[in-house]
């Protein structure tokens, strides 16, 4: 689950510059219910360090500066990658359970 839940963060991040906070709220509109910012913040920090996002501190109309975070060129590549695999293993699922072509 945690691969699945970097590569659809990555794909938000890539869909438009964001924080944390807003990122959950995406999932959560999603169906990601089970999305916590206690696990979404380490998440964050981990793909930073593998250069796919980088976060720069901007002001909030609503208090202290956030943290916004945009993908690399890595990061691009990374999320067409992601995807390629994600049909991949989704098709073979679908086998297994007896959908394929439905």
């Amino acid at each position: 689950m945690k691969g699945i839940l970097e590569g659809c963060i990555l794909k938000i991040i890539d869909q438009t510059e964001t924080y944390g906070y807003e990122i959950v709220t995406r999932l959560w509109d999603y169906g990601f219910t089970d999305a916590k910012e206690g696990t979404l913040y380490p998440l964050l920090l981990r793909l930073e360090k593998k250069g796919l996002i980088k976060g720069t501190f901007k002001e909030s109309p609503l208090g202290p500066k956030r943290k916004y975070y945009s993908l690399t060129k890595e990061g691009k590549d990374y999320v067409k990658y992601f995807y390629a695999a994600w049909k991949e293993v989704e098709q073979s699922v679908k086998k297994i359970f007896g959908e394929e072509g439905k």
